[in-house]
């Protein structure tokens, strides 16, 4: 079953194609939805992954505090926030 992965702390000119590389390592990505502002279209540093349950769990743990673009990745399992949308 597949489980969504926050990926936050990005630098803001990260693509798609960067996320989906890091990630690969670890599994098949199945899905990046990278979260832009409304207004400006502007990513907005954080971002969402698909993959299987254990290659996920990998994911999270291997990639948690890993330093890229000058940055420290926040990685943990997505969470539903209230009113059914994920966070």
């Amino acid at each position: 079953m597949p489980k969504r992965i926050y990926v936050g702390n990005l630098p803001f000119s990260t693509t798609e194609s960067e996320i989906r590389t890091l990630f690969e390592e670890y599994g098949t990505v199945r899905e990046v939805n990278m979260i832009t502002d409304r207004e400006t279209g502007r990513f907005r540093g954080f971002g969402f992954i698909e993959m299987e349950d254990e290659e996920a769990d990998t994911a999270i743990s291997k990639m948690d505090g890993v330093e890229f673009g000058g940055r420290s990745l926040r990685v943990n399992e997505a969470r539903e926030r209230p009113g059914g949308r994920q966070l």
